[in-house]
């Protein structure tokens, strides 16, 4: 047998396989989507508490911003 038989035999037999597994795990977009979501909102929850931070720092009446 040559080797183009053997490895196409072999393709054949490995992609039927994987035709009749149905199962084969999440497709990446709803991964993706749920990442850019957790993002989101770890860039509002950050930028929720550095306003609050700012907000805290400016009140104090003796502050000074440090600098040369």
């Amino acid at each position: 047998m040559s080797i183009l038989s053997y490895l196409h035999v072999v393709l054949t037999t490995r992609l039927a396989d994987l035709r009749r597994d149905g199962e084969r795990g999440d497709s990446p977009v709803p991964t993706a989507v749920i990442i850019a979501g957790l993002v989101v909102v770890a860039m509002a929850v950050t930028a929720l508490a550095l306003t609050k931070a700012n907000n805290w720092m400016n009140g104090i009446p003796s502050y000074t911003k440090p600098g040369p």
